[in-house]
């Protein structure tokens, strides 16, 4: 069985780095013709590309009412995400506003754009990128949490909606994945201080969790929708 995904659009948010890039990669060396979302002004890039900041409601009304005028989008990564970390009682109110707005009110939004060009093609596929911390958490992680268990809940709800219409709604819960974030977060000693807790011993790398999410995104998947995929090594259950 082969991934294709000629003749498909993709949207991929936060699709300049990280997980969110070697997603944007594959669908395009799948066949797809991708958009990308990123903070920072670009060029040269091979994928159609918008500038947006998420944490900035203006940014991102232009953005979603940019999403409006296409006449397809077959598949949504909603990918773009934030953490800052610290104890609840020195948590920021902007912190919390950031964060939430990011992580979950930009799937919200664009979600809730796209899904009318969805229903009117009949055909979707919507992959919302949580995290093990969705499922768990520890010290310091009060915000991000809360937005990663949320975005699980937008999955559900939304896939109850559009199953109807051909629209297949799945999130996936990476544990910790070797990108610039996770070494900025943890430090070298926190890195290898995870790799020795995870049963399969070692991080993640961005394609552990690109192909996952492609299959999810694929038309080899015709009937998993409403679902959150934990993939980290084994991490959550030990």
């Amino acid at each position: 069985m082969k991934i294709d995904f000629r003749g498909k659009t993709a949207l991929v948010t936060g699709g300049t780095r990280g997980i969110g890039k070697r997603i944007a990669e594959d669908l395009k060396s799948a066949g797809a013709r991708v958009i990308v979302t990123g903070t920072k002004a670009k060029s040269g890039l091979k994928f159609k590309y918008y500038k947006v900041d998420f944490t900035d409601p203006d940014s991102t009304d232009r953005f979603i009412k940019e999403l409006k005028g296409h006449k397809r989008i077959d598949i949504c990564i909603n990918n773009a995400g934030i953490s800052r970390i610290d104890n609840i009682e020195k948590t920021k109110v902007k912190d919390w506003d950031d964060i939430v707005a990011v992580n979950l009110k930009a799937p919200f939004l664009i979600t809730r754009a796209i899904s009318k060009i969805m229903k009117k093609n009949r055909y979707g596929r919507i992959v919302n990128i949580s995290s093990i911390y969705g499922h768990i958490s520890k010290a310091k992680r009060s915000i991000y949490s809360t937005t990663k268990f949320g975005i699980r809940g937008l999955t559900v709800a939304a896939s109850n909606e559009l199953a109807k219409y051909g629209i297949l709604v799945n999130s996936v819960s990476p544990g910790f994945v070797d990108t610039d974030m996770t070494r900025k977060i943890l430090g070298a000693k926190g890195m290898k201080k995870v790799k020795g807790q995870i049963p399969a011993g070692r991080l993640a790398t961005p394609k552990d969790i690109s192909t996952l999410v492609l299959f999810l995104a694929s038309d080899l998947n015709t009937y998993i929708t409403g679902k959150d995929i934990i993939a980290d090594g084994g991490y959550v259950d030990v």
